[in-house]
C-alpha cells in the first residue's frame, strides 16, 4: 500500500470537495497535484530532517574542523565528502567553514570536497528525491555528488594551488583539538525539533513556490513542448542547463519539484538534474563571496572542475535511465 496514499485522499478532498473543481480538467489537475506534493513533501522533511539533526548534534563544526585536520589526503577527501551530506551548509553559507578549516589545518583539497558536497547533497535533496523518483534515482544522485565531490578535491590537491588563495586566509592557522560539551538525549531531542523547525521555516516558501510553478507546468505544458527542446537526444541539453543554473541562486526545497514537472514532461532526468547541481553547487552568490578569498583563477579551475562533472553526471543518467 502507498504509505502516502491518506495524503492523496486529502489532496483529492481540497481539490473537488473544498475547492470544489471539476475533475479530469486542467486547473483541477494542476491544484490536486500541488496539494499532494506540497503536503507529502514537508511530511517527508519534517521526520527526514528531525532524524538527520539527531545525527548531526554528535557533528558541529568544531568536530568537523578537529576530525578533518586529522586525517591524511584522499581518507580526508572522502570523509569530507560524506560530513558534507549531513552538514545543512547552503553553497554561501559554507564559505565560513572554509575559512575554518584552512585555519584548523585541514588541506585545501579535503576542504574543497566539503565546499562542493555540503550544498550538493543535502537530506532536502535526498528526501525529494526519494519521495518523488523513488530510492534508485536518490541513490544515484548521492554516489554522483560523492564521486564529483571527492575527484574536485582530489584535482585541486593534485594542481597545488595554494598560491591562488588570498594570504590572509593562512593566517592566525590553529591545529588543536577542541573540547565540546556533552549533550543529553533531551537535549538532542529538543535540538533536533527546534532545527527541523528553523529549517522549514525557512524552505516552506520555497517548497511552495516550486511545487506551484512545477504544478502550472504539470497542468498546462503540453506533454511534448519541452521534451522537443531537452529530451535525452539533444546534445546541448545537459551543458545548457548547467549554464542556465549558474546565475541562479536556490535550494533543493525550491528546484526539485521542477526537475519532477519538467522530467514529468519529457526533459531528459540527467539534464534536469544536472540543472539541480548547477544550482545548488555553482551559484554566482557563491562565486562572489569566495572572491574574497581566493583568486578569480582558482575559482574558474573550481567552477570548471565541478561543471565537468556535473555535465558527467547529466549525460550519465540520460543514458542509463
Amino acid at each position: 500500500m502507498n504509505i502516502f496514499y491518506p495524503v492523496k485522499l486529502l489532496a483529492d478532498w481540497l481539490t473537488y470537495s473544498v475547492f470544489k473543481l471539476i475533475p479530469n480538467t486542467l486547473k483541477a489537475d494542476a491544484f490536486n497535484f500541488f496539494f499532494y506534493d506540497a503536503i507529502k513533501i514537508l511530511i517527508l522533511l519534517s521526520v527526514i530532517i528531525f532524524f538527520v539533526s539527531i545525527i548531526r548534534s554528535y557533528l558541529p563544526p568544531e568536530k568537523i574542523r578537529a576530525i578533518l585536520s586529522r586525517k591524511n589526503k584522499y581518507v580526508g577527501n572522502v570523509l569530507a565528502s560524506l560530513l558534507g551530506i549531513i552538514t545543512p551548509f547552503c553553497s554561501c553559507s559554507a564559505i565560513p567553514l572554509f575559512l575554518g578549516f584552512i585555519q584548523a589545518g585541514v588541506p585545501l583539497g579535503t576542504t574543497f570536497s566539503f565546499l562542493v558536497a555540503s550544498p550538493m547533497i543535502n537530506e532536502v535533496a535526498l528526501v525529494l528525491l526519494l519521495g518523488m523518483f523513488g530510492w534508485k534515482i536518490a541513490l544515484v544522485y548521492v554516489i554522483s555528488g560523492l564521486i564529483i565531490s571527492i575527484l574536485s578535491g582530489i584535482v585541486i590537491s593534485k594542481l597545488k594551488v595554494e598560491n591562488l588563495v588570498e594570504p590572509f586566509v593562512y593566517q592566525n592557522i590553529i591545529n588543536r583539538n577542541v573540547d565540546l560539551p556533552m549533550m543529553s538525549k533531551r537535549e538532542r531531542v529538543n535540538y533536533a525539533l527546534n532545527y527541523t523547525k528553523d529549517i522549514l521555516g525557512k524552505v516552506w516558501l520555497y517548497i511552495l513556490i516550486g511545487v506551484g510553478i512545477g504544478a502550472w507546468i504539470h497542468g498546462y505544458v503540453p506533454i511534448d513542448f519541452l521534451a522537443q527542446y531537452a529530451g535525452a537526444d539533444k546534445w546541448y541539453a545537459v551543458p545548457l542547463a548547467v549554464l542556465v543554473g549558474i546565475p541562479l541562486y536556490s535550494n533543493a526545497a525550491g528546484v526539485i519539484p521542477l526537475v519532477f514537472a519538467l522530467t514529468e514532461k519529457g526533459v531528459a532526468i540527467g539534464t534536469t538534474l544536472a540543472f539541480m547541481m548547477a544550482v545548488t553547487a555553482l551559484s554566482l552568490p557563491e562565486f562572489m563571496i569566495l572572491k574574497k578569498v581566493m583568486k578569480t583563477r582558482l575559482i574558474l579551475i573550481f567552477a570548471g572542475i565541478v561543471g565537468i562533472g556535473i555535465m558527467f553526471t547529466g549525460y550519465l543518467f540520460n543514458i542509463i535511465i
